[in-house]
């Protein structure tokens, strides 16, 4: 059985833009994660569907509600 490999995630340790389940959308900046996808991420901005922007400062994020794409190139 072969052993699971942490993601490849130091690259994007600059600015994210995340898309979650019930279509929200937050941008930050990507902190800490684990093997399972679950990320930390720092100076977090909710954009509202409205055109508002709330700050939400640090939060975590499980794995499994995720998509994100980098702001910035690699």
């Amino acid at each position: 059985m072969s052993k699971a490999h942490p993601p490849e995630w130091k690259k994007f340790m600059e600015k994210l833009s995340l898309k979650l389940n019930g279509g929200r959308h937050v941008q930050g900046i990507l902190w800490g994660f684990d093997p399972f996808m679950n990320l930390v991420i720092d100076e977090c901005v909710e954009m509202a569907t409205s055109g508002q922007q709330n700050n939400t400062g640090v939060v975590v994020i499980r794995g499994k509600s995720t998509m994100l794409e980098a702001l910035e190139p690699v």
